[in-house]
């Protein structure tokens, strides 16, 4: 979109020069953004045709980010076109666009047509506009229902990178004890094992289980734009990460839940990773509220740690004896399809990944 002809104009802030940068800097911060880089890879400005800064806005992927007019326009047109050029722009080579904002200020996204998702006070309020949209992932939740004779329909959202025997005897414990159970796998590709990978090792590893169904993750479970802080090597639990846990879990509760009868989602205590003990509280704290009881089991200890501490079997325990080339060590503690896969050519390239990769996941 092009709004040169109005009282405004726009210019596309280049992110290499230091002088352009330090103009949104100053603008943004008296508005209470701390504008950062490395979170975007585009920036529109507006200004006046005299050159006055009127209001900037940003996206990284799907999400909008650094929103703001300058109070002394806000009741002109120039917030309405800052995000429709930045919505055409996203929606150009995605499907939908994201904003999160305070629920103060949702009002205005609404306005131009953006939908809410879900909550979390304070803090935010999600957003979403596009072609493909919350109600989408739900349709495809249908068409993955299956028929029932009881209400013991479980969940588990797993990323299972890779697949372990812990994410195994969590899915069979959940299997023994329910009707059905609805695996969620993550389908973000932030993880170093790609979704391909994971959900065909998960597939095998669980092919004698018949009552479990296999679900993709979508845009909606766990994923990059509704909980960045997942994917993020982080071990601080900020009120930030932990708005973001809540705005998943909530997601997962009034768009999932009802769709395909949940009555209860099993989880695996979590005593390594702080970001993911918070999704886990977040869960304890939401999901009853809608009926649903939050099942935790005790992860089970690898057999074959002789060490005075005995750690439980988990991905990150499998990536880090990859990493300093004790692979062989964890191989016990994996599935077969997981040990064959991470023993052949095929995974060379994530072996190496792993190997010089700082990543959290």
């Amino acid at each position: 979109m092009n709004f040169e002809n109005t009282e405004f104009r726009q210019e596309v802030l280049d992110l290499s020069n230091p002088f352009d940068v330090k103009l949104v800097v100053g603008f943004l911060k008296p508005l209470g953004f701390e504008f950062n880089t490395a979170e975007v890879e585009y920036t529109l400005i507006i200004y006046t045709l005299h050159g006055e800064i009127v209001g900037t806005g940003s996206h990284q992927g799907r999400i909008l980010k650094y929103v703001a007019v300058s109070p002394k326009y806000r009741d002109s047109t120039a917030f309405a076109l800052l995000v429709t050029a930045l919505v055409e722009k996203v929606l150009s080579a995605y499907r939908n666009v994201y904003v999160f904002t305070r629920p103060a200020n949702a009002v205005y996204f609404k306005g131009l047509g953006f939908k809410e998702i879900a909550m979390a006070k304070p803090l935010f309020c999600a957003l979403e506009i596009g072609y493909y949209t919350v109600a989408n992932y739900q349709d495809y939740l249908k068409s993955m229902k299956r028929q029932t004779n009881s209400n013991k329909i479980a969940a588990i959202v797993v990323n299972c990178n890779p697949f372990t025997m812990g994410h195994r005897f969590l899915i069979e414990k959940a299997a023994s004890e329910n009707e059905l159970v609805y695996l969620f796998v993550v389908e973000e590709d932030h993880s170093v094992f790609p979704f391909e990978v994971r959900w065909e090792l998960i597939r095998k590893g669980i092919s004698h289980l018949s009552n479990v169904v296999m679900v993709k993750g979508g845009d909606y479970i766990v994923s990059g734009a509704i909980f960045p802080a997942y994917f993020l090597k982080n071990e601080s639990v900020s009120e930030i990460m932990k708005k973001q846990a809540e705005l998943d879990v909530s997601i997962f509760a009034k768009y999932v839940v009802p769709v395909l009868e949940i009555r209860k989602r099993y989880v695996g205590t979590e005593n390594y990773c702080k970001t993911t003990a918070a999704y886990n509280g977040a869960m304890k704290s939401i999901l009853p509220k809608y009926d649903v009881e939050v099942i935790e089991i005790d992860r089970i200890i690898s057999p074959f740690d002789q060490t005075d501490t005995p750690k439980c079997i988990s991905a990150s325990l499998v990536r880090e004896a990859i990493k300093n080339g004790d692979l062989a060590k964890m191989l016990y503690c994996l599935p077969e399809p997981t040990r064959e896969f991470l023993l052949s050519e095929q995974s060379k390239t994530i072996r190496e990944k792993i190997k010089t990769s700082s990543d959290r996941h």
